[in-house]
């Protein structure tokens, strides 16, 4: 969704239009949560851009993902269907990474919006506790029509939406009798002999009754838009502020006992729904002047607070990055909004001094000042947390400039968190987030920050050394394919060559495009079995020897079988599949042997589109003695045809046979006017997230038109 601008605020009636669908589909579904994920092309990134049912702080780790990430909507979204967890142990099972971030008793479901035009991103609905494990074909029903018609909003929209910095949260209303609110209710709270308090969706008291005002031991005014774990000491324990986020998330009651001092315990009961918290408080008489904690069913059982989990999920997220640019971008996606930051260097130890690797939120001219500092630097505080293995935290530039009087004005930014990268006592690099408003560390955000630092160091030296050794893999494999393919008059030509996803091993996808005369030529595609070493080394012997056969004059059926033969000379355990092509362009025709290889594609210049029916033979280096049979086919004037390896079409979840299917009809309804553009399209129609399993490799070759 490229060009989609982003807004912190200001939203338009598409914006609008999808926030009220969002809380439609909520109440149509019965869910008690619902969120809105919309695709950044940029990333590419899935961006949560509207909830509703819960506090906007409780989705941080949630609202920047890839789609790659191991979560429900991102599944969703790549395989382009509902997924459904039922509870939380299958949760547990599928998801172990957002199941440790959200330890409660709910059901959800993701499903795709899946428009005309493209795929737009995909929405998550949660259900209570009570929920059935298994959905309903009418509730599967309502919500699969319901993102189908979010899927029809984007569609029909004038302009993209906005894509927020912080997710606009989209008010679930309560009906109410007018009898039930009022002065009536609060007179009926009055006379319980129990105390009552209400509390908000982000924990905050909106109503006390004065007896739960004297259990508490606090005026009413004093506690009132307060949440109770800050503002009474003696609740000040994170399993407190976590049995109301239990309450908000699994929309179950809870239920705890806990002590005020100096001897009074107190029972708290805690009825959730999609506006807020009711809470009951009772004095346990029977244990007055009783020090030792009761024993108290609790419903779920209790678990650590939010930072606590928000560190775990992002130290899991850390231990999936790959490459330097996967780290520092999951620190502009998931780290900064954690923490509220808008600005981001990231700097890695190099002879001495700091590069730059990474930035967000900063000017060029900022990031030429700042970039190879030495380690000794003065200038800012990070030669001084390098040195000392101790972060720094400046509240306001005040507090940097008594040390540091430059450095404020530098970025013009307002508060900083200088996180030394430190592995065993060897320094790695520096991670600076800051601010554009003075912001106060509190003494959490400062101990998440310090453990993620050491997180963070291990990911990015363990990046780096992968980039150092792909950089090489990467040379090592431009060596073995060709640099430029030659000029054929009559005949256009484009190729592409992309390693899988992630991995620092040598392909053994090869190609080439050899010249035979004015009006003749040869294409040829293959693969190695393997990805090392060996195998590139073989691939590189078997292109030369086809290329060295095929010159001196062979028809296809020998090359190929030429080249089985010298495998067997090469003493190779490796196997090679093959696909050779010579192409007659003055007869319009073209001959093609295979040795196991995927069969290529013929686009006329109509649009038709078939795939070609070639009689394979053996793959090279299974038998010396194989034959490999010959095809004759025409090649049109205006025709494309499209060699490719099988990472092209072997996507996992989709059976071969069926991508390829997909291939042609793509093929057939895409403008083949540049052939560059036309690979990519090609790609991206198997493989939208562009994280291959395999290495693929397209070669196409059109024809000219009479």
């Amino acid at each position: 969704m490229s060009g989609i601008e982003e807004a912190p605020g200001g939203v338009g009636s598409v914006d609008d239009d999808l926030g009220a669908a969002l809380a439609e589909t909520v109440r149509r579904t019965g869910a008690s949560v619902g969120g809105l994920y919309l695709i950044d092309d940029a990333g590419p990134t899935l961006r949560l851009v509207a909830l509703c049912g819960l506090p906007v702080e409780f989705t941080a780790p949630w609202q920047r993902l890839p789609l790659t990430a191991p979560v429900p909507v991102a599944d969703a979204i790549r395989e382009d269907r509902l997924v459904w967890v039922g509870s939380q142990d299958e949760m547990v099972g599928r998801y172990p990474r957002a199941a440790a971030v959200l330890p409660y008793r709910f059901a959800l479901a993701a499903a795709p919006l899946s428009g005309a035009r493209r795929r737009w991103g995909g929405i998550v609905l949660m259900w209570s506790a009570d929920h059935p494990r298994e959905t309903t074909p009418r509730e599967r029903g309502h919500i699969n029509s319901s993102a189908r018609h979010l899927a029809r909003l984007l569609d029909d929209a004038p302009r993209p939406p906005t894509l927020p910095v912080r997710p606009r949260v989209v008010p679930m209303e309560s009906v109410r009798h007018p009898v039930q609110t009022g002065l009536a209710a609060v007179d009926y709270a009055e006379r319980l002999p129990e105390g009552a308090l209400g509390l908000d969706l982000e924990g905050r008291i909106t109503f006390i009754t004065s007896t739960a005002a004297r259990l508490l031991g606090r005026e009413a005014d004093r506690l009132l838009g307060t949440r109770p774990w800050q503002s009474l000491p003696w609740m000040d324990d994170p399993v407190h502020e976590d049995h109301y986020r239990t309450a908000v998330v699994s929309r179950a009651p809870v239920s705890f006992t806990t002590l005020c001092p100096p001897n009074n315990w107190l029972t708290f009961e805690l009825y959730p729904d999609g506006s807020g918290i009711s809470a009951r408080i009772t004095p346990r008489g029977d244990l007055a002047g009783d020090g030792a904690a009761p024993t108290v069913a609790r419903r779920p059982a209790a678990a650590p607070t939010g930072r606590l989990y928000q560190l775990i999920h992002l130290a899991a997220a850390l231990t999936e990055t790959v490459s330097v640019h996967d780290v520092v971008g999951l620190i502009i996606d998931q780290i900064l909004p954690a923490f509220g930051a808008e600005g981001l260097v990231v700097s890695g130890v190099d002879a001495g001094h700091l590069r730059i690797i990474g930035h967000h939120g900063y000017p060029a001219d900022v990031i030429e000042r700042l970039d190879a500092l030495p380690l000794t630097t003065d200038l800012t505080p990070a030669g001084q947390v390098l040195a000392s293995g101790v972060p720094a935290f400046f509240a306001h530039p005040a507090e940097m400039a008594g040390d540091y009087p430059t450095a404020p004005r530098i970025s013009g930014k307002q508060a900083w968190a200088f996180l030394p990268l430190i592995i065993s006592g060897r320094p790695v690099g520096c991670c600076i987030l800051s601010y554009d408003h003075p912001h106060t560390f509190t003494a959490d955000e400062r101990a998440v920050l310090t453990s993620l630092a050491g997180l963070i160091a291990q990911a990015l030296d363990r990046a780096r050394l992968y980039d150092a050794k792909h950089l090489l893999v990467e040379e090592l494999q431009q060596t073995l394919l060709p640099r430029t393919l030659p000029v054929l008059p009559g005949l256009d030509v484009a190729a592409r060559y992309l390693p899988a996803g992630h991995g620092v091993e040598v392909g053994g996808d090869f190609y080439d495009l050899l010249r035979l005369g004015d009006g003749t030529a040869v294409a040829l595609i293959g693969d190695v079995e393997g990805h090392s070493v060996t195998a590139a080394a073989l691939m590189g012997q078997v292109r030369t020897a086809l290329h060295a056969y095929a010159t001196a004059g062979a028809p296809p059926d020998q090359v190929l079988a030429r080249t089985n033969r010298l495998l067997a000379d090469l003493d190779s355990d490796l196997l090679v599949s093959c696909l050779y092509a010579h192409i007659d362009l003055a007869r319009h025709r073209l001959v093609i042997a295979s040795a196991g290889h995927v069969p290529p594609l013929l686009r006329e210049a109509d649009g038709r589109t078939r795939v070609l029916d070639i009689e394979p033979g053996l793959l090279l280096g299974v038998d010396t003695r194989a034959h490999y049979p010959t095809t004759t086919a025409a090649l049109p004037p205006g025709a494309t045809l499209a060699l490719y390896t099988d990472g092209l079409v072997e996507v996992p979840g989709t059976d071969a046979t069926r991508a390829t299917v997909g291939l042609v009809r793509h093929l057939a309804e895409t403008d083949d006017h540049d052939l560059d553009e036309l690979i990519g399209s090609l790609v991206d129609h198997n493989w939208p997230t562009g994280q291959y399993t395999d290495d693929i490799t397209v070669l196409l070759l059109r024809s000219a038109r009479d």
